[in-house]
């Protein structure tokens, strides 16, 4: 493999999504010094038409149609929602819905879950997977009187589905998974673990957040059950986000959430005294929408559906190869490690690099211009993120990072995590 800059620079000038880059804020700068930006995974960039089309939902429809652009703001949750349905999850229109943030969807789909198999008594979640994933499972699990089976993980290779096999019986009402491992990028295959706890009768709700806009989910080929996911990070809807939900068409109708809203009414302005879902997904909704930030989540949802999943997860797959090329060639006489999977089929779009003091390197990037993430115990996370991400800035990045181990200059810094990234 030919891992010169040169060889980055021939990738760049024949990468079909090339001009996707310029729609991006911060992307026009190609000097040397330019800030290298690897961490889409955990906040995409502002695209370029995001502070019109907010500007035109304050100026022209709050500002001028006031209470009138009602008419077009209801309609927001389920038309977004059909974008990403085509366009990024692979699943039909009318089983997608963006309204509330991540945490309050996964409460919503686990407990409508949960009462939808009545006498199972256990949930099964990762004991690796994203923190409040767990907590939420732990927290539903409480007010239920139910019992939490947390399945072991390997921080690296990600969740053994023999080991999920086994946890799996008539007493598991739903399991609780990511898509991705949040540290090492660990892929799962969805269709598996869904056929595995489809034997047991139990159902699978996917949080999709750390791969959604970067990695395929193919939701209705996998056939999929219950899902949700952010948008802020491969999306690039914003900081905070409102996130997505995804109920399998067939299931829609045998589940009640439980939050009871009038915006998941049947018909929200009859103000009715007794609660009635709507049909289909919008009774999943709950309040009244986030106008404002919606607005930006479409802009972001429409730029992945415009660059198609399947290209974005192959460049997605290139450029984390790129890394983990690197990182052999340059860093392993330096300490570093790669702790992602290095099979293509079995990573996410982010490559975690292992190294004792993966803190400090983190802090000695960020001041020279490059922007990782650190993740305990000892992670540097790199996210090139497929819609903006160029193979020469995943190339320069590394070579900073190469400079700093060979300089030995992150020894200076503080081994205390006293700076949030």
């Amino acid at each position: 493999m030919d891992l010169s800059r040169a060889a980055a620079l021939a990738l760049d000038d024949a990468d079909p999504l090339a001009g996707f880059r310029s729609r991006f804020t911060g992307t026009d700068d190609d000097g040397p010094d330019r800030l290298l930006y690897l961490d889409g995974n955990s906040l995409g960039r502002l695209p370029v038409a995001t502070p019109a089309a907010v500007a035109r939902v304050v100026e022209e429809e709050w500002g001028r149609g006031l209470v009138g652009s009602w008419g077009g703001w209801v309609e927001q949750s389920r038309r977004i929602g059909d974008v990403l349905a085509d366009g990024v999850l692979g699943a039909r229109p009318g089983e997608v819905l963006v309204g509330d943030t991540t945490s309050v969807d996964l409460y919503k789909l686990l407990v409508a879950g949960a009462d939808a198999r009545p006498g199972r008594d256990v949930l099964v979640c990762c004991a690796d997977d994203f923190p409040t994933d767990r907590y939420i499972v732990a927290g539903v699990a409480q007010a239920r009187g139910m019992t939490v089976r947390e399945v072991e993980a390997h921080l690296d290779t990600g969740l053994d589905l023999a080991v999920l096999a086994a946890a799996l019986d008539e007493r598991v009402a739903v399991v609780v998974l990511s898509q991705v491992a949040y540290r090492s990028g660990a892929l799962v295959d969805i269709a598996e673990v869904t056929a595995l706890a489809r034997e047991s009768g139990a159902l699978v709700l996917w949080d999709l957040s750390h791969g959604a806009g970067a990695v395929p989910a193919r939701l209705t080929a996998a056939g999929a059950d219950l899902a949700v996911g952010c948008t802020y990070k491969y999306l690039n809807g914003g900081p905070g986000a409102p996130a997505f939900l995804y109920v399998r068409r067939e299931l829609q109708e045998q589940l009640r959430q439980p939050i009871w809203g009038w915006f998941g009414a049947r018909d929200q302005f009859a103000m009715g005294a007794a609660y009635d879902p709507a049909e289909g997904v919008d009774r999943f909704a709950v309040g009244t929408p986030p106008v404002l930030a919606m607005a930006a989540v479409e802009v972001g949802a429409r730029l992945s559906a415009e660059a198609g999943i399947e290209r974005l997860a192959a460049k997605g797959q290139a450029l984390t190869e790129l890394v983990i090329a690197l990182a052999d060639r340059w860093l392993a006489g330096s300490g570093v490690t790669v702790a992602s999977p290095r099979a293509a089929a079995r990573r996410g779009s982010h490559v975690s690099l292992a190294h004792p003091q993966a803190w400090q390197l983190t802090q000695a990037l960020i001041d020279r211009g490059v922007v990782p993430d650190f993740r305990t115990p000892d992670r540097l996370r790199l996210g090139p993120a497929p819609l903006y991400t160029r193979f020469v800035d995943v190339w320069d990045a590394m070579d900073r990072l190469r400079t700093v181990l060979t300089e030995r200059s992150h020894e200076a810094y503080p081994t205390e995590r006293t700076r949030v990234t």
